[in-house]
């Protein structure tokens, strides 16, 4: 049954992504066309509006997968689409699970698409020696490879965006316990759930940092940090948001699993 809640909810979600995917791709081509004409003025005026359509089009993917998966997750639970849901003959667990499933997947393809639309638009071998030459002294810093330094930065940036998600899932949980003004208390709790994590995250770091001088310099002192930090630093990030996000499912699935008020 899960496998059918998943398909369901990918369909659902699909229909209103593909739209952004589709109008980035198709203006990283244009932009892509456009600056290969050297010699016109206006050509390349066009392309420079492309150029910012594109990365419009990049950041509405970003923010609607957010969106998007929050008003879906809100319709299907609370409102009136949520009578069907709750009537299935499926476990609460098994319901939110599909959610973030599907949430996960979504932010993966919308994190590749955003990385094509960016090749389309922009590859060039002057292009990459400029991002190798920036991203160079970083590798550097953590002893590897280009390669597992851009997955390390994917890395970090999905667990926290799932963090950014599942607070917002709190958020409309906790929101539609209340008789009254649920979106307010939807958006209110939502926040304050998110500020509890990162004030969670920076103590943990606190922690930490009694037992390691270089961590705890982050603290005590303003100084430029140096590389061994740093490189502690990177790697925690993508640990305590994982642990955070590992959290957080746990108790969302426990409140959802206490009962439903829907509208």
């Amino acid at each position: 049954m899960l496998s059918k809640l998943i398909k369901y909810d990918i369909k659902r979600i699909a229909k209103f992504l593909l739209v952004f995917y589709v109008l980035a791709i198709f203006s990283a081509i244009l932009t892509r066309l456009l600056f290969m004409v050297n010699n016109s003025f206006i050509i390349g005026i066009l392309a420079q509006i492309c150029s910012g359509f594109t990365c419009a089009m990049i950041a509405n993917i970003l923010i609607n997968t957010l969106m998007r998966q929050w008003v879906k997750f809100k319709s299907t639970l609370y409102d009136d689409e949520s009578y069907l849901t709750h009537t299935l003959p499926v476990e609460k667990s098994s319901i939110y699970m599909s959610k973030i499933i599907v949430s996960i997947g979504s932010i993966i393809i919308s994190v590749l698409v955003i990385f094509l639309t960016l090749f389309i638009a922009y590859y060039s071998k002057e292009n990459i020696e400029v991002l190798k030459n920036t991203l160079l002294p970083i590798a550097n810093l953590y002893n590897s490879s280009l390669i597992r330094v851009v997955l390390i930065f994917i890395a970090a940036f999905m667990v926290e965006t799932l963090c950014i998600l599942q607070s917002g899932y709190t958020g409309i949980i906790l929101g539609h316990k209340m008789n009254n003004n649920k979106i307010l208390f939807s958006i209110v709790y939502g926040l304050l759930v998110y500020i509890f994590t990162q004030v969670f995250a920076l103590g943990l770091v606190f922690i930490l940092g009694l037992f390691n001088d270089n961590l705890m310099n982050l603290f005590i002192t303003n100084e430029v940090l140096n590389f061994d930090t740093i490189r502690i630093v990177g790697y925690l990030c993508i640990f305590i948001y994982f642990i955070i996000f590992i959290g957080n499912l746990f108790i969302n699935i426990r409140l959802f699993m206490n009962g439903v008020d829907v509208d």
